[in-house]
């Protein structure tokens, strides 16, 4: 009973904390830990003390999860520069940083679990820095970076952790043992998200009850992780692919009705679980500082030594990220170069002449390769990421979820244990309230624009013409779309074709709800003739996508707008 009031007073606050957040033009997640933690003074409420497995395996999986078929893959592919660069080699140069760091600091410390510590304070928590940048208008390829980096380098930090753990309690023999463990778990926890995606995808996809598929949909980050972890393999990558895989083929795999339903479930979970894990956050502290062994490290020395390890991670942030902003510069220039060298080949080899089948099926994908390097390159540099978008980059590191949950997982022998946890917690309350709390100054002082709405609407618009271009052909032979069904009307025809011009039926679905109907047959023909033009449009913008000739939130908008469209048009009881 007290569990469950509990659990309806957290979600209270959330949605209260939320809704006012807007209004402040705060991130919630910056309220909700200065919330918790006035609460945890409050007389009359206890100790709140969360096992970390209960954050590791039973919120982090669907969190990520939430996150990861949120994100377009075209996105993805396009910064993996830089989100490997970030999510891999930053987490791992900013945990030996703070590792050396720790180890000079606490003398009974030994260095492997100095490295465990910094690996646990090192990834950042993209939530806050995502939901400021959003809401802000950051540009887009901000904001992919920074979501990439948050789905990645938790497995990163945990896999690192991990490794730092065995090596302090003698598991690992050689820093080439470390090596490759960490090699084994990526590869593994690749192979099984790609096997539970590629699964669950097919599953789903046969189903035809929404609430069977609902279900599936809400196991599958736990079928992911679950055989990872059991297999040694890191559970949270593991999760990460399968979601990236789920969002990548739900366009072509799943209904309308499906993508709209799973739109609105993982946001509400998302929504839930990152803002209860900030709560959490808040709520937790009180506990925490009431039981640190004075005699052996004080609160006050805790907390200063965090306040150090905070400053080193954001040096150690900007003298990474200031070279990559060149680096990634010079690597569009590089791949300006090869794309342009690529498309001379092309035309020589066009120029020869293809004799047969083959060579022209061959030359066929590699032209539909090269419109997608094109695309990228005109996409990068029009997005491209200057010294300001480095600068915002860099100060986004605000720690979260990982951290708080991985901090007391450090083994209860460990020397300083309570220590090592306040510091990681200080850490994660100082960059969220420091560096979230002004990040939105730093952006307008720096002037960084969003998108250009004007822009994405003209290309929304194109998008719109090549995809209605390509419905409309099936009007040429409107028999073949619906069978043995007699004449077709040509009126029909017509309305078909006028409502692909202008997405909207509702003329017709005004006729509809009044029942002036009394022939049900030219209404049949009008849904089956336009559930036809959607597909072909379906298929238009699945090839659009391929080749990466629009920027994904464009992409989006268009399928939404036929998901929409493809969910009013679905057969009712009773019709075929």
């Amino acid at each position: 009973m007290e569990l469950g009031l509990v659990a309806v007073l957290g979600v209270a606050v959330i949605v209260t904390v939320a809704a006012f957040s807007k209004r402040l033009g705060i991130a919630a997640p910056l309220i909700l830990v200065v919330v918790g933690l006035g609460l945890s003074y409050t007389p009359g409420v206890p100790d709140v003390s969360i096992p970390h497995e209960w954050i590791l395996m039973g919120v982090l999986p669907p969190l990520l999860y939430a996150a990861a078929v949120n994100v377009p893959v075209v996105d993805f592919r396009r910064n993996i520069g830089a989100i490997s660069s970030l999510s891999v080699l930053l987490v791992l140069f900013s945990a030996f940083g703070t590792g050396v760091l720790l180890y000079l600091l606490l003398p009974d410390l030994s260095f492997a679990a100095a490295v465990a510590l910094g690996a646990v304070v090192s990834p950042p928590d993209a939530v806050a820095a995502t939901s400021i940048g959003k809401r802000l208008g950051l540009p887009p390829r901000l904001v992919a970076v920074l979501e990439g980096e948050g789905l990645v380098n938790d497995a990163t930090a945990l896999v690192l952790l991990r490794s730092a753990v065995a090596a302090s309690a003698g598991g690992l023999a050689s820093i080439w043992a470390g090596i490759g463990d960490f090699g084994y778990a990526v590869v593994v926890a690749v192979l099984v998200g790609l096997l539970v995606g590629a699964a669950t995808v097919y599953l789903r996809a046969k189903l035809q009850d929404p609430v069977l598929d609902t279900a599936i949909s809400f196991v599958v980050p736990f079928l992911a992780f679950i055989p990872a972890e059991e297999a040694g393999a890191s559970g949270v990558l593991a999760v990460v692919v399968a979601g990236l895989y789920t969002g990548h083929r739900s366009a072509s795999e799943f209904t309308a009705q499906v993508r709209i339903n799973d739109g609105i479930n993982w946001r509400t979970i998302q929504f839930l679980l990152e803002n209860g894990v900030f709560l959490l956050m808040g709520l937790e502290l009180r506990h925490l500082v009431e039981n640190i062994d004075a005699d052996l490290l004080s609160v006050g020395d805790a907390v200063l030594i965090g306040l150090a390890t905070t400053v080193l991670l954001i040096l150690l942030r900007f003298v990474w990220v200031t070279p990559l902003i060149y680096v990634l510069r010079a690597k569009i220039r590089y791949q300006d170069r090869r794309t342009k060298r690529f498309r001379l080949g092309l035309d020589r080899i066009k120029a020869r002449g293809l004799k047969d089948a083959r060579q022209l099926r061959r030359h066929r994908r590699a032209e539909l390769l090269y419109r997608r390097r094109r695309a990228d390159v005109e996409q990068l540099n029009r997005e491209g990421l200057g010294w300001r978008g480095g600068m915002v980059i860099s100060w986004s590191g605000m720690r979260g979820v990982v951290t708080l949950a991985a901090a007391q997982s450090l083994p209860e022998q460990t020397p300083y244990h309570q220590q090592l946890v306040l510091i990681a917690f200080t850490v994660a309350v100082t960059t969220l309230l420091l560096q979230g709390g002004t990040l939105p100054w730093l952006i307008r002082i720096l002037g960084v624009r969003g998108r250009d709405a004007t822009s994405d609407q003209r290309e929304l618009a194109k998008l719109l013409d090549e995809l209605s271009g390509a419905g409309l052909s099936v009007l040429e032979a409107p028999e073949e779309c619906l069978g043995a069904g007699g004449e077709v009307d040509p009126d029909v025809v017509e309305r078909v074709r006028q409502s692909t011009f202008l997405r909207s039926e509702l003329a017709w679905e005004r006729v509809r709800a009044l029942g002036a109907s009394e022939d049900p047959t030219p209404q049949l023909q009008y849904r089956a003739l336009r559930r036809a033009v959607v597909e072909a449009e379906r298929d238009q913008l699945l090839l659009a996508r391929r080749e990466g000739r629009y920027p994904s939130r464009t992409l989006s908008e268009a399928q939404r707008l036929l998901d929409l469209e493809e969910s009013r048009l679905r057969p009712r009881l009773g019709e075929r």
